[in-house]
């Protein structure tokens, strides 16, 4: 046992002491907690320490509060018989000595101070008194101070305070009249403690509260100071305070002196209210102090009758809605607080005069003053609940007075209206007509939007009033809630509810609020009491609409797809639940049709993305309705529908999108009615309601007008003409026309617009069998020509639209099997090109809409010009002098002309297909077109070319399409003369218009060099028929003279000045390498090339260019590719060095090259196994090459052959083309696997500073890519292909390995073939490169067989690579064999990862313990078993590694192996664990989160292979779960209690490996063994284990650790220190008492030096 001399108890004392002055905040919380559990124990050791070192002061010691707080609670802490009057006294003139010292008042250390004090007082109060006494003068700067503990006193310890008020207030009533304006809220403050504390006093001592006469005459004398003289001040703290004392002192004066004071003490409270809002609060603390005082007294009557409280509930009541809702958060509490603080001062006097509150708060709301009547209706809402019985008699005035507010403007009055209602509702005071109306109010406001504000008008009022808007959309919410409440919540109104809510459908004015509506009756249908009974009484009630009302609204109401509150899909349900109301056909359609509807607008956001949803959804809702239109097949209830359509027109503005949808509602119910007289009724109806003036209700008409004409096309013809011959005939408007042509005009374009459109939509939708005739009829008279007189943009694009129509309906009847001609179509044509032009009195008109009505016109003419019969010339050429200027058209804005020119190129393409009778015309109309369009593909504009030159494109594809047709006109089947004949006169067409095609700008082309060029032509061409025809020439001989002559000196003959013999020179080169090119030697194909490709580099025609690369392409094709292609690369390279390739004008000759040879069908494979040839043999980097000669390295950096390889390749899968992609796919496996390969050589040259090769190599890896299809792989590349850090640019090649493993697994094997062999090459990077995905490939490689044995092999043979990360790497794809062969190879995978274990890269070493984490999970016993003990022994070497992964890790993989530390390997393995043991403790909280949790699972898988029960308990501990610090503490406390007592013999053991700890790089893991081993010792009782440690850590606890730099260290230095000397093990030193005679000299350092010992430390 360790005795009490062996502990320097003292010694700690000070050093904890002195940590309060510490600068982290950490080691002083842990040394004040470890001195008050010391102080606990020995609490004079404590406050000796803790006074001398305050002996200094504030000055000599930096934290006197902390210092002065381990003292209150020491002083606490004593016993009686510890008392020592003396030392308290001589404590209490330390703090006090403090206090009077500073003119300061209120900070930390002062507040301590006052503790300090206040725990003397606890003890000794007449001591602490006698000490502030000394104290209390009125010119002594500490008084305030004093004052101060006093009230804490009293505060903290009534009992004893109030005996000794008597004494305080002798003292302090002489002084206080002469105490200073800055010093009252002081004096007032503790005035208020002290009556708080006799108010607590007299509930806790009843029977003993001793208030004598004495104290009661002082508290009178105070009381009148305040009230009279304090509470009067000009200063607002002053008054605050004072207000605040009388709150307290009113409970305890005379009635007789209350009764006097309340005419002064009311209005002073009452003054306080025009101040802010928290002086408010208080002020009403004080009020209700107040009013329980003068109303609720138990010794008499109420104080004040009602009458003399009404101006003060008069003042409350607006200061319940003063900020009542704020959202300022820090307004949000005071705010709150003060609401309900007023509610009870309106409960107290309630509870006295229940009927007369009642009344008063009835009047004030009727009162036209917004606050009054706002707090009015949220005091009745507040106490209808606590007072209902009282006012239970009062229910028919309160419903009356709810009644008389429904029509207040007020939005806030409306909102606490709201809320008012739906609490009578609680109460079930919502019965018969007045729920409903009240209901109804309810609903109303659910209807308000944003923009109905009726209460502007005292909008001012309020923001001075400082009360809150309330906005129509918090009202809405409000009353939405409410609703929705009384709905679901209260059974009682089910009753009132329903049938109720379906008249809140109906209402215009209730239109927003439809959705809540509709939810409320379908949580009612939820919820319903009484079943389908519910159906029934709708028809028990005839005010509740019918099922056609219901149906006719509901149908309109679904207009809008993204409405709020889903009103579609609530509206829809609503219909399936009130489906048995209508006819019973249609009840099961809507069971199946209603669901896809809502699933269609489930999903706003997508609804939103699509500009055409609005539209889509109108068709479904008119879908809708005819198909339950069809299913009902009852005609009289489809009437009555009708009619109820008709009489719900009033339900809609006319600008209103509804009533356009309602238009064709009523239309599509007209088409399936068979009545003509109803029908047509019911058309002049929907013609009066509609607004024609407005254009989507002009369109909603004319579109029910064809739904109609679809049944009844005479009847609807005839409304229209009828409407047309009266149009300006009526007597006002000949009236209004004679004063105002824009009246005339205005009026006439409106009603011409919808005749017109309806005339058109009429067509449309009638019948293709019946519409000729009356087409003919209408385009046959003047009837159409009357609609053109209109002059409104709006209005002409309506009429244009319905000439479209009409065009229209001609082709679908052709295409329905009815055709006929369109009778005066080339009038049609110029009506529309009239309407289309600008008017004179246009000027005015906006031009994007002219340029819409053009737009618009044009696709009219589109239509027109594809019907029947076909165009005349002379209409043809109208038209196209109308049309082709719109070329010119400027091209802002671009959303307006686009479509423009979109529909001219449509137009023109229309022209060509229907007119002409063959070939020949139709060539000479297409050459007539383009010399037209000439003009604008030759402008100097870039978009009048663009444009132009679009047209050209798309006129001569048309052309082809219809001339190529491979059918002979005269019948003839395959090839035949009158083919080629026409052929011929094609080709002859197609040369003039190519010479009709516009030149560039500035060109000119004498006929001369016409002729020429054609000369030229023609003599190579006789050279080759020479070579052809005569046989007595020798064509080698030729062929070597123009070989060795042409070939070899070509390029000028190929750069020709004329194109034509440019051109014939370039086929002479191609006709001759494809006859004789096999006999050119390697030299003469060499020199060729480098001829060829000279001549492309010159070339600036691109024709020209593209036909000399087809030459070179011929040329490799006929002769030796390779030769070709290594000059074709070799000059690629010297560009890339020399020149800037990017910006050659033209383009880069080699790239173009590049494309030719992809796009060859016979040459891309070749070209590119060559490319991918010239790769593989490329050397990189000297640092990277281990067996390669210096003189061979960086010779393809710089003649630029690796970049130009890698540049055709890019080339090649960019511009390849399906030729090209074919190529690719057939050599996918030997691309993919070069590429990864200098992957890896191009991120070795941007590691030695040369990333351009990288940014290239990826590029072209990106090309592949796209070109393959493989996108995921772009996009990983995309994402981390410039990465240059190694791990990252190898996890890289991983991925794309995953990634072709998914996508293509079939190209695996050739893949992992490839890569095996290339782990041999002798450039590091690329060994990497293979290394990683191999290692990833293996994981995919199941099927494989055979491969992943040699695989596996490879991999195995290459783990003692030079290289770390081929190390790595192939260990790392030796774990990833698939499951179903891993068993295999597992004992040969395990003896590679414990060699690796002991490698000396730490980088291996993690991945051979991640490996080791990985294997373990499938490893068999037998394969694992011959080497536990060894793997165990490097493990724990690895748990101390600095690398944190490192030590998860290992942890980690130590807790796997516990799986296998079975059997006879048991007890072997425990030892291991008892080794390990302490360091997974001291880890378990370590620095890092995966250290934690690895040790935190290991200690769950080896805990129970030691067999005790206590330490399995504690694996289900929060102290053992968590990662908070205190709780590590406990979780260290426990398991040091399990240790001591299940396993005494290790103990030891532990206790030396956690002292070594104490020296760990980690000061966390130095502060785990500090804690670990002071617990084991504070819990212990083993005499060895303490003898030998005890002295030890308490040493180096109260020496070395505790002036540790790191702060984690001296806070648990000071949580330490207090553990040990609470231990059983150290009783003795708590008996020892400090000898303060040599207490100065004994701490004379601690006090000289304790902040030099703090700096020194840091």
């Amino acid at each position: 046992m360790a005795s009490s001399a062996s502990i320097p108890a003292p010694e700690a004392v000070q050093v904890l002491v002195s940590l309060l002055a510490d600068d982290s905040s950490a080691v002083r919380t842990a040394s004040m907690s470890s001195l008050k559990d010391i102080a606990a124990l020995n609490p004079l050791l404590v406050l000796e320490s803790c006074a001398t070192v305050s002996r200094g002061g504030r000055r000599r010691f930096g934290n006197m509060a902390g210092v002065f707080k381990v003292m209150a609670f020491g002083v606490h802490a004593l016993d009686k018989d510890d008392i020592d009057p003396a030392f308290m006294a001589k404590l209490a003139k330390i703090a006090t000595a403090e206090l009077i010292s500073s003119k300061e008042f209120n900070s930390d250390w002062q507040r301590a101070a006052t503790s300090l004090l206040v725990a003397i007082g606890s003890h000794l109060p007449d001591l602490m008194m006698e000490e502030i006494f000394l104290h209390l003068s009125g010119t002594n700067s500490a008084l305030p101070a004093m004052v101060q503990i006093l009230a804490e006193f009293a505060s903290t310890d009534p009992l004893q305070f109030i005996p000794r008020w008597k004494g305080v207030l002798s003292r302090i009533l002489p002084i206080l009249g002469n105490v200073r304006d800055t010093q009252r809220p002081i004096f007032a403050n503790a005035f208020k403690c002290w009556c708080q504390a006799a108010w607590q006093h007299s509930i806790d001592s009843p029977s003993h509260f001793p208030l004598g006469g004495d104290v009661m005459s002082y508290l009178n004398s105070a009381f009148e100071l305040l009230l009279r003289v304090w509470a009067a001040s000009r200063d607002l703290k002053v008054r605050v305070a004072s207000v605040e004392a009388l709150g307290q002192m009113v409970g305890l004066i005379t009635r007789t002196q209350l009764k006097a004071a309340l005419p002064r003490l009311v209005p002073t409270i009452l003054d306080l209210y025009k101040k802010d809002q928290e002086i408010a609060f208080l002020a009403t603390c004080s009020l209700h102090n107040l009013l329980n005082a003068s109303l609720l007294s138990e010794t008499g009557p109420p104080m004040l009758d009602f009458e003399d409280l009404t101006l003060t509930l008069s003042t409350l009541l607006p200061v319940v809605s003063i900020n009542n809702d704020s959202k300022d958060q820090s307004d949000f509490s005071i705010g709150l607080k003060m609401y309900n603080e007023v509610q009870r001062c309106f409960l107290t006097v309630g509870l006295v005069y229940p009927d007369d509150l009642f009344l008063f708060l009835v009047t004030k709301c009727r009162v036209k003053e917004e606050p009054l009547t706002f707090g009015g209706l949220c005091v009745l809402k507040h106490l209808l609940p606590r007072l209902f019985e009282a006012w239970h008699s009062k229910i028919p005035l309160l419903v009356e007075a709810v009644k008389s507010l429904l029509e207040e403007p007020s939005l806030g009055v409306r909102k606490a209206l709201s809320e008012l209602i739906v609490v009578m509702a609680s109460h079930c005071y919502l019965v018969g007509s007045s729920g409903e109306l009240f209901i109804e109010y309810l609903v109303r406001h659910c209807a308000l939007t944003d923009n109905n504000r009726s209460d502007l008008d005292i909008l001012s009022k309020r923001v001075e009033m400082k009360i809150r808007v309330v906005t129509p959309g918090e009202l809405r919410t409000v009353c939405e809630k409410g609703l929705l409440l009384v709905t679901i919540t209260i059974p009682e109104m089910e009753h009132v509810l329903w049938p109720f809510l379906l008249r809140m459908i109906i209402p215009r004015s209730y239109t927003g609020a439809v959705a809540t509506v509709c939810r409320c009756i379908s949580e009612l249908w939820r919820h319903r009491s009484y079943g389908n009974d519910m159906l029934s009484e709708c028809k028990t009630h005839p005010d509740i609409p019918t099922a056609e009302e219901l149906l006719a609204r509901l149908v309109v109401l679904l207009h809008d797809p993204l409405a709020r509150e889903q009103l579609p899909t609530q509206i829809l349900t609503v219909l399936c639940l009130l489906a048995p109301l209508f006819p019973k056909n249609v009840n099961l359609f809507w069971q199946d049709e209603i669901p896809k509807m809502k699933a269609y607008v489930s999903d706003t956001e997508d609804l939103k993305q699509d500009p055409s949803c609005q539209d889509t959804w109108d068709d479904m809702i008119i879908n809708f309705l005819a198909e339950s239109l069809d299913f009902i097949q009852d005609a009289d209830w489809v009437m009555s529908l009708g009619n109820v359509f008709a009489k719900h027109y009033e339900l809609y503005t006319s600008d209103d999108e509804h009533a356009a949808l309602l238009h064709r509602c009523l239309g599509i119910l007209l088409q399936k009615v068979n009545d003509r007289a109803y029908v047509s009724d019911k058309i002049d109806l929907m013609y009066k309601k509609a607004n024609i003036a407005i254009p989507t209700n002009r369109l909603g008409l004319a579109k029910a007008m064809g739904l109609v004409a679809a049944s009844h096309l005479d009847t609807v013809l005839e409304k229209l003409k009828d409407i047309l011959d009266n149009v300006g005939q009526s007597i006002f408007q000949r009236i209004m026309a004679l004063f105002s042509d824009s009246f005339r005009t205005e009026d006439s374009d409106d009603i011409h617009a919808a005749l017109a459109l309806m005339y058109g939509y009429a067509a449309k939708y009638a019948p293709s069998t019946v519409i000729e005739a009356r087409i003919n009829a209408l385009v046959g008279t003047n009837m159409l020509s009357r609609l053109l007189n209109v002059h409104h943009p709006r209005a002409k694009q309506a009429v244009i639209t319905a000439i479209d129509l009409l065009g229209s309906a001609v082709i679908n009847a052709a295409e329905t099997g009815a055709p006929f001609p369109l009778k005066r179509r080339d009038v049609l044509l110029d009506y529309i090109l009239t309407l289309m032009g600008r008017d004179d009195n246009d000027g005015f008109a906006d031009y994007n809409e002219l340029l819409r009505t053009q737009a618009i016109a044009i696709s009219a003419c589109t239509t027109l010009v594809s019907v029947e019969p076909k165009l005349t010339v002379e209409t043809r050429n109208h038209v196209l002098k109308a049309t082709l200027g719109f070329f010119a058209v400027p091209n802002d804005p671009v959303d307006v002309v686009n479509p423009l020119i979109e529909n001219l190129i449509t137009l023109l393409c229309a022209i060509l297909l229907t007119s002409g009778e063959d070939g020949r015309s139709r060539a000479e109309l297409l050459l007539l077109m383009l010399r037209q369009i000439d003009q604008f593909v030759s402008s100097p504009i870039e978009y009048q070319r663009k444009r132009g030159c679009l047209a050209v494109h798309e006129m001569l594809l048309k052309f082809r399409m219809i001339c190529v047709s491979g059918h002979c006109a005269l019948g003839c089947q395959g090839s035949c003369a009158h083919n080629k004949q026409i052929d011929r006169i094609i080709l002859d067409q197609l040369f003039s218009i190519s010479l009709s095609l516009p030149r560039p700008a500035g060109s000119l082309i004498s006929s001369e060099d016409i002729e020429l060029s054609y000369s030229s032509l023609s003599s190579l061409e006789d050279v080759i028929a020479i070579l052809r025809n005569d046989t007595s020439i020798d064509p080698s001989e030729v062929f070597n003279r123009i070989l060795v002559a042409t070939l070899h000196g070509c390029s000028v003959a190929l750069n020709d000045k004329i194109k034509q013999s440019a051109e014939g020179a370039i086929q002479a080169v191609v006709e001759f390498v494809s006859r004789r090119g096999r006999e050119l030697s390697e030299f003469d194909i060499s020199r060729t090339t480098q001829s060829l490709i000279s001549a492309t580099v010159h070339a600036s025609d691109k024709h020209l260019r593209v036909e000399t690369l087809g030459a070179i392409s011929s040329l490799a094709e006929n002769t030796s590719p390779s030769t070709v292609f290594d000059e074709v690369l070799a000059t690629a390279g010297k560009d890339i060095v020399s020149k800037d390739i990017s910006r050659l004008r033209g383009g880069w000759p080699m790239q173009d090259a590049f494309y030719a040879f992809s796009q060859h069908m016979v040459l891309s494979v070749t070209f590119l196994e060559h490319v991918m040839s010239a790769l593989s043999q490329t050397p990189i980097v000297k640092g990277d090459a281990y067996r390669v000669e210096d003189s061979q390295v960086d010779n393809n950096i710089e003649n630029g052959n690796l970049q130009a390889a890698i540049f055709a390749l890019t080339a090649f899968f960019r511009g390849g083309g399906k030729i090209g992609k074919r190529a690719a796919e057939q050599n996918y496996a030997s691309v993919l696997s070069e590429l990864t390969l200098q992957l890896g050589s191009c991120h070795g040259l941007a590691n030695s500073g040369q990333q351009e090769p990288l940014r290239n190599l990826l590029t072209a890896f990106q090309a592949f890519c796209e070109c393959v299809g493989d996108l995921e792989m772009g996009k990983i590349l995309a994402r981390d292909g410039e990465l240059s850090e190694n791990e990252r640019w190898i996890n890289l090649i991983g991925d794309i390995a995953g990634c072709i493993s998914i996508k293509r697994p079939k190209e695996v094997q050739n893949i992992c073939l490839v890569l095996t062999k290339s782990l041999d090459r002798p450039l590091k990077y690329q060994r990497e490169a293979a290394a990683a995905a191999l290692s990833e490939f293996v994981r995919y490689s199941g099927g494989l067989g055979s491969c992943l044995e040699q695989m596996v092999e490879v991999l195995c043979r290459h783990v003692s690579d030079e290289s770390s990360t081929v190390r790595r790497l192939c260990l790392r794809g030796l774990v990833q064999i698939p499951s179903i062969h891993i068993l295999k190879y597992t004992s040969q995978v395990l003896g590679v990862i414990l060699a690796l274990l002991d490698d000396s890269d730490e980088s291996v070493q993690l991945t051979a313990v991640s490996c080791l984490l990985m294997i373990l999970e499938s490893s068999p016993d037998d394969a694992v078993e011959p080497i536990l003990l060894n793997l165990s022994v490097r493990l724990r070497n690895l748990q101390a590694s600095m690398n944190v992964k490192m030590r998860a890790n290992s942890f980690a993989a130590f807790g796997a192996l516990s799986s296998y530390g079975i059997g006879a390997l048991k007890d072997a393995f425990v030892e291991q664990v008892h080794a390990a043991l302490p360091r997974l403790v001291l880890h378990l909280h370590d620095e890092d989160a995966g250290v934690r949790l690895a040790c935190r699972n290991t200690l769950k898988r080896v805990f129970p292979l030691m067999e005790i029960e206590g330490l399995l308990a504690l694996l289900n501990t929060q102290s053992f779960l968590s990662d908070h610090r205190s709780d590590y503490e406990d979780f260290l406390r426990d398991i040091a209690k399990q240790f001591i007592q299940h396993l005494p013999s290790r103990v030891d053991t532990y206790m030396a490996a956690t002292v070594q700890a104490f020296d760990a790089p980690w000061p966390a893991i130095q502060a785990n063994a500090i804690y670990f081993s002071s617990s084991i010792l504070s819990l212990s009782d083993n005499h060895h284990i303490l003898a030998i440690y005890h002295a030890q850590v308490f040493g180096m606890l109260v020496g070395d650790l505790s002036r540790s730099p790191d702060a984690i260290v001296r806070a648990t230095c000071s949580s330490a220190l207090g553990l040990l000397l609470k231990s059983s093990n150290t009783l003795s030193w708590r008996a020892v008492s400090p000898d303060r005679s040599d207490s100065t000299s004994r701490n004379h350092d601690l006090e000289s030096t304790p902040n030099q010992q703090i700096q020194t430390e840091t």
